[in-house]
């Protein structure tokens, strides 16, 4: 369990830190491992897609998926008839998932094959996934999916009607057992391979947006959103 702290912007509780676990320290590199508060959730609200990996019919399955946090918990949506929400709605208490995040901010050439690496930042989330039944909290989840994708976009939309949330299951995997693990700098040559002729260094990887397109019916008195030119 994460150790309490004082409430965050959302009004949940929040944490200084989580705990170790034996799932969540990593065997190489512990190091570049941290469970701190701001760390895991500046990660976390960078990103828009993660990937949930379970167990079904005895094999392992990972999906990409659009997920939010709210608080200390993260939320996943999908149609009522995905496989594992339905797993998910059937278990008890819940379905045991893994849930990842990373972002690659670079590519790291070193002189020797060995030492190629990447600068990235990572998160990785153990727990028991919940299906979300309480109305209130499945408006909240799916308003905050849409805003995690593009800020100030669910006040700007069409919520969803009674058959498209009938359609629609949500799950919820609250922030107990996580951990946080990142790589900066540059190429970790072997000093005896610091005099070879082959180029070493870091090739920097932004992530940016382009103007945004519209849609070919769409009314030309509607202008582009300030929440869209802001990206």
């Amino acid at each position: 369990m994460p150790d309490t702290a004082t409430p965050d912007s959302t009004g949940l509780p929040g944490t200084a830190a989580y705990e170790r676990t034996e799932r969540t320290v990593p065997s190489r590199s512990r190091e570049r491992a941290s469970y701190d508060h701001e760390t895991v959730h500046s990660i976390l609200d960078a990103a828009y897609l993660c990937h949930l990996g379970f167990i079904r019919d005895g094999a392992p399955v990972v999906l990409p998926t659009l997920f939010a946090r709210v608080g200390d918990r993260l939320y996943v949506h999908g149609s009522t008839g995905s496989r594992p929400l339905r797993a998910t709605g059937a278990a008890a208490p819940g379905l045991a998932v893994c849930l990842t995040v990373t972002h690659v901010d670079g590519l790291v050439l070193a002189r020797s094959a060995f030492h190629h690496s990447m600068n990235y930042r990572s998160v990785v989330v153990h727990g028991i996934a919940r299906t979300v039944t309480d109305p209130e909290e499945r408006r909240v989840a799916l308003d905050a999916i849409v805003d995690q994708v593009v800020p100030g976009r669910s006040r700007d939309s069409r919520p969803a009607d009674a058959k498209e949330l009938a359609a629609t299951a949500v799950i919820r995997l609250d922030l107990d057992e996580v951990s946080a693990k990142s790589r900066t700098g540059g190429p970790n040559d072997d000093p005896e391979d610091l005099s070879l002729p082959y180029w070493a260094g870091v090739v920097p990887l932004n992530h940016g947006y382009a103007a945004p397109v519209p849609s070919g019916d769409l009314d030309p008195s509607v202008q582009v959103p300030d929440y869209l030119t802001a990206l």
